[in-house]
């Protein structure tokens, strides 16, 4: 087993998220921090920090220059960061000494690492809100479609009283909707620039410090948090717990199918599934177990992603490193459950045979409850619980059906299959999913990062 199977060339397509790993590669995040670094130089040139020409030029090369991430290596090991590394690199290429003495004028290199991340975070949230969007589409038109199909509603794994199948998937989707709608709020304490110098106080820039900050996070479609945030990883840690929340309801959703389609029950197939290499009868549920896996991982290491935000002081490399060595991995599970589940919604069948023969299994004792309302009509509540729990032993030992005994005892008796309100919610559900669909709007017109897809 290789130390990433997501990066693996054979475990990549059951673990890993090409889309969005694409934004954690050396070259997109070499092309970030350039870019970081070029509109800082630009916005500094604009509000007379450094000179116009020298600004301009630092701008117009950041956007040209092309720096080899394997050239930063050393030097990212020896520093611990690899901007020293490549703003070297960077001032070498140009061989224009007097306009690079400007570059990086002001800040520090937690500044640019953070900027740059942002950026790509951006563009992961905006994928990620694309795919949640399609999923949430795909269980409502499966919600709505099986919304009158009835199955067993199951309490600690046991049968409980009927419900319907597309209540069953509104359960998966409506979490869904919410996690999309905290999205919105979570941009905001996570997408913002940093610029704060070497121990967060912009005192190099002078009183013009949030004049730039300010002009550098607009120029770049990003939030101004009106302070430095080098230590303070709150945002980051609300990221992670997003994403945790996330995965555990994809991953519900997978252990709800794992389930479903156990032998002896197929309630549900799911095409396409995994076969084995010496069972020819197998059809494994391998896509909700990646599922269940994948969120097991992410819950994971969003308690570690939670401990890196204590910050010694100003900066902390040990909490900042164990923040590189979690988020990325975390995004690209993230990113995978998500593609995974519309995959697999996009792949259910639900058997209608088999949730009825499901229904009639333990002599049909799921209809206990509806039959004790029933009986209400003719005896105190109390006792008509008392007689359907005799009913309920006499089915399963004789294998009579419930109802079948409960018509020799009560003659006319009318036992209505309890669905409650579960046509109502899977329902509900459904137009819930079309109006997320509906009001979806496009990626917010953003500086793009380079090499990104």
């Amino acid at each position: 087993m290789p130390a990433s199977p997501a990066d693996s060339a054979v475990y990549r397509d059951l673990f890993g998220d090409a889309e969005t790993a694409a934004f954690f590669t050396d070259s997109a995040e070499v092309r970030a921090m350039l870019l970081v670094e070029g509109v800082l130089a630009r916005v500094q040139g604009a509000l007379g920090v450094i000179p116009a020409d020298a600004a301009a030029f630092i701008d117009r090369a950041s956007r040209e220059v092309r720096i080899d991430p394997a050239a930063l290596a050393a030097e990212t090991a020896r520093n611990g960061v690899p901007v020293p590394g490549l703003l070297a690199a960077f001032r070498k290429s140009t061989e224009a000494p007097e306009p690079m003495r400007w570059l990086h004028w002001g800040a520090t290199s937690q500044d640019i690492v953070d900027t740059a991340l942002a950026l790509r975070l951006r563009r992961v949230l905006e994928l990620w809100d694309a795919r949640l969007t399609e999923l949430i589409a795909a269980l409502g038109h499966l919600a709505e479609t099986h919304a009158e199909l009835p199955m067993a509603g199951r309490t600690y794994g046991q049968a409980a009283t009927p419900t319907t199948f597309g209540a069953q998937v509104a359960s998966w989707g409506r979490p869904l909707i919410r996690h999309r709608d905290r999205l919105v709020a979570l941009r905001e304490y996570v997408l913002q620039v940093s610029l704060s110098g070497g121990a967060g106080t912009l005192s190099a820039m002078g009183p013009q410090g949030p004049q730039v900050r300010a002009a550098l996070a607009e120029a770049l479609g990003l939030a101004d948090p009106g302070a430095s945030w080098h230590s303070e990883r709150d945002g980051i840690a609300a990221l992670g717990a997003w994403m945790a929340g996330l995965c555990a309801t994809l991953g519900k959703m997978g252990e709800d199918l794992i389930l479903l389609t156990a032998t002896g029950l197929n309630e549900v197939r799911i095409a396409g599934a995994g076969g084995s290499s010496t069972m020819p009868q197998k059809q494994n549920p391998i896509g909700p177990s990646v599922l269940v896996a994948l969120t097991r991982q992410v819950i994971g290491l969003s308690a570690t992603l939670t401990g890196a935000g204590l910050h010694r002081q100003a900066r902390d490399g040990a909490a900042w490193f164990t923040e590189w060595l979690t988020l990325p991995r975390m995004c690209v599970s993230t990113g995978r459950a998500l593609a995974l589940a519309a995959e697999v919604a996009g792949r259910i069948q639900p058997d209608a045979a088999a949730m009825e023969r499901v229904l009639r299994t333990d002599a049909g004792t799921i209809h206990a409850e509806a039959l004790t309302f029933a009986l209400t009509d003719r005896m105190p509540r109390p006792e008509a619980v008392v007689a359907v729990t005799r009913l309920c032993a006499e089915g399963l030992a004789t294998g009579t059906d419930l109802l079948t005994l409960a018509a020799r005892d009560w003659p006319g008796l009318a036992v209505p299959l309890a669905l409650g309100e579960a046509r109502a919610e899977a329902r509900a559900f459904a137009a819930a999913a079309r109006a997320v669909k509906a009001q979806a709007t496009g990626p917010a017109a953003s500086e793009p990062v380079p090499d990104g897809p």
